[in-house]
Parts: C-alpha cells; structure tokens; sequence
C-alpha cells in the first residue's frame, strides 16, 4: 500500500491517545515498527569531538510538526551524498530528531461515504500503526552540519536549502563560525 500524502500526518495539534500494556489483549499497539533512518550521523566524529570543524551549520523548524522518518531519511541520504561529494572526510553530519511517534490508519472505504472504520463499531478503533513520525517544536534542529573548510560550510548551507523541500514545515538554515 501507497503512503499517503504527508498532510495527511504532519499537522498534527494534540498527541494522540496511546497504550502499551504488559498484556497483550490489552495493549492498543500490537507491533512496534522498525524505523526507516539507517544512521543517525556520519563523517568524521573524532575531528568533531576535538574541535576541527569550526563552520556550524543547521536546519531549524519554524513551526510545530510530525515529520516521517521515511521523509527524514531522505534528507539525509541528499544530505550525506552532496557532502561526500563535496567535502569529504571534512564534515560531520547528525540527524537531530529521533521518530518515536507511531502514526496509525484505518482502512477506509472508497465507495462509502463517511465510512471511517468500514463498520467495525469500535473495534480496532484505533487503526493498524503504519509507520512512525518525529514530534518538532517550533526552533528545534533537524539537522546539523559540521564543516572544516569555507568551501564544505556552502556546500552544507546549499544541500540544507535543497532539502528545505522535503521536510514539511518551514524552516530556516542557520549558519555560525566558531567564535562569533
């Protein structure tokens, strides 16, 4: 099955009713899903952790969204081939939001209108959890670039405008040298 349109999950105003019980009969959250985000950083940590990248670059959000691990894990594959690509071995890459949030879907019917749980009363009321969402606040980093050279700090603040498209929120691009 197609995922829907990211609309249908990122804006999002209360957290959604949620129960994990010891028993199984009782718990509402039969599965858990596996998250779709392979790494949660790359490049050179090492050169991070001593200080030698001092260009600091991040992707922040302006506003309060889910944001699917599938769209987060885009991002960061652009992000880790226009690096590699650009500056390598001179950068350190982290993906600042972890999806915890489980999102979950009835299976609706087409032909009936108004048809939410297809007449199963409350039943599975809940829906089937289908994936799972990273909750942001307004302000939050998503990403976070760090970069050795003037050359590899453009190259971050291009790649992080590129994916400024995928995240489905706005969102701004904050660029510091170490020592400003």
């Amino acid at each position: 099955m197609a995922l829907r349109k990211a609309l249908a999950y990122s804006k999002k105003k209360a957290r959604p009713y949620t129960r994990n019980s010891r028993k199984k009969g009782k718990s509402y959250i039969k599965t858990i899903p596996f998250s779709k985000i392979v790494k949660f950083d790359s490049g050179v940590r090492k050169d991070y952790e001593q200080g030698k990248f001092p260009y600091k670059i991040s992707l922040e959000a302006e506003e309060g969204v889910q944001v699917r691990d599938n769209a987060l894990e885009a991002c960061r594959m652009l992000l880790t081939k226009q690096m590699d690509e650009n500056a390598l071995g001179q950068y350190f890459l982290m993906v600042k939001v972890h999806p915890h949030h489980f999102i979950r879907e009835n299976k609706s019917a087409a032909a009936v209108a108004g048809a939410d749980r297809i007449s199963t009363g409350m039943t599975q009321s809940f829906g089937v959890v289908i994936g799972r969402a990273a909750r942001v606040k307004p302000g939050q980093e998503l990403f976070f670039i760090s970069a050795a050279t003037e050359k590899g700090a453009q190259a971050a603040k291009s790649a992080l405008n590129m994916i400024r498209s995928k995240v489905p929120c706005k969102s701004r691009v904050v660029f510091q040298k170490a020592g400003q």
